[in-house]
């Protein structure tokens, strides 16, 4: 009976604990099946992650099947968040800036140096460059006279002959010096002077004098202003030609293959290419006042000085009017120089001056190289982001891209008049 009550005992521990057994083992089947079929979801191309759809190897993000259905999709979506590794921040180089001091020579003081031993802050110049090398189209000579106009102290002002702004001699400037520590102080409505400047050198022309804008404290109440070099060797009588002499000029060819012009011939000094040089430069700037003075090849607006009384009715002698502002230098007279270089951004693509382009035949190889490129905009942001005052002046970034919008428009006209036209482009060497 011991033993019959031990074994029935038993049995019936076992049949009681047989259910819980049973229970036990369904909730880890269940277990198992919940989260092997969440496995499996998540496995689904059909999930997003964030804003970026990710679709899997040899399937396309398009949402679309390749039987042209859209890929279904699931109510119940996890977006799931996933953590990239933090990239480290470009490494910027610093600015290259001039010496500020010049080692002293025995027996010499520095150059900061006054004589009781104080040595005052030197201005700094806005010109930067952020390598050991400008852009190759500006020169040593460029960038040297860029910074002496944006930093150099001036020492006087005066009157320029010939001029109506006021010169600016500047700190450094002596004998053996270089001529370009003298600037002209333009008005902040003449910015458009440093934006000539940097196009001039991107395309290769070579023909204006460096332009920096800069913040004079005894001028125009402290505002950017352009300051362009001078220099003491132009012929301050320039180039004197009617409109009628210039074409008859551009038909005579001068000098090219530098054979001299006949006798009679009407021909000035100034090589024939040059003129094609400044016809192009001044079509993508619209700058009338060199080769349209009268502005007889636009319709003025209220702004120009055209509309003076007494200026329009030149128009119908056009032949007799002269060009103005042709400079060129006393030791240099086949090269011409281009000084006011006020160019206009504002004047609407139905109203360009095709005047300055009539007579060319030719444009410069090079300059039209670049307007086909597509680095028009690339070079110059590169170019005018050196002078720090004006690139702020013109709003950044936003202002400099809309200046260039104009330019690159312009571009496309003038490429369209030449192929139009028959004009080639040749090249022109110096």
């Amino acid at each position: 009976m011991a033993r019959m009550g031990r074994f029935g005992s038993g049995l019936w521990l076992r049949r009681c604990l047989l259910p819980k057994r049973t229970l036990t083992a369904a909730l880890v089947c269940t277990l198992y099946f919940f989260f092997t079929q969440v496995n499996l979801s998540l496995r689904s191309p059909t999930w997003t992650s964030g804003r970026n759809q990710i679709a899997p190897s040899g399937a396309s993000n398009s949402g679309v099947s390749k039987e042209g259905s859209a890929a279904p999709t699931r109510s119940n979506v996890v977006y799931i968040t996933l953590k990239s590794k933090r990239l480290k921040p470009a490494q910027i180089r610093g600015t290259v800036r001039p010496k500020l001091r010049r080692k002293a020579r025995s027996g010499a003081l520095p150059r900061w140096d006054s004589p009781a031993g104080a040595e005052p802050e030197p201005p700094v110049s806005s010109i930067r460059i952020y390598s050991r090398t400008p852009p190759p189209w500006l020169s040593a000579r460029d960038v040297a006279t860029m910074r002496a106009l944006a930093g150099a102290k001036v020492l006087r002002v005066q009157q320029a002959r010939g001029a109506p702004w006021p010169l600016l001699l500047f700190e450094g400037t002596g004998p053996g010096e270089p001529n370009a520590a003298c600037g002209l102080a333009r008005a902040p409505g003449d910015s458009a002077e440093v934006f000539a400047f940097h196009l001039d050198r991107v395309l290769g022309l070579n023909r204006t004098l460096p332009a920096v804008s800069r913040k004079l404290a005894f001028l125009h109440n402290g505002q950017p202003s352009p300051v362009a070099a001078w220099e003491s060797s132009l012929d301050p009588d320039g180039v004197s030609l009617t409109w009628a002499e210039y074409q008859r000029s551009l038909r005579q060819r001068c000098w090219i293959r530098n054979v001299a012009p006949k006798p009679g011939s009407g021909c000035s000094a100034v090589h024939h290419y040059e003129w094609s040089k400044v016809a192009l430069f001044d079509f993508l700037l619209q700058i009338h006042n060199r080769l349209d003075p009268s502005c007889c090849g636009f319709s003025p607006r209220e702004q120009d000085e055209c509309r003076e009384p007494g200026r329009r009715f030149e128009c119908t002698r056009g032949d007799d009017v002269r060009l103005a502002n042709v400079a060129r230098r006393r030791h240099d007279p086949r090269r011409l120089v281009l000084t006011v270089n006020k160019g206009h951004f504002d004047r609407g693509e139905d109203n360009l001056d095709f005047r300055v382009l009539e007579g060319i035949k030719e444009l410069p190889e090079s300059a039209v190289a670049v307007l086909r490129s597509g680095k028009l905009r690339e070079k110059l942001l590169q170019s005018l982001f050196l002078d720090r005052t004006y690139w702020e002046s013109r709003g950044g970034r936003p202002g400099i891209d809309e200046l260039i919008d104009v330019i690159e428009r312009r571009a496309r006209i003038l490429l369209a008049y030449a192929g139009a036209h028959g004009v080639l482009a040749v090249r022109m060497t110096d």
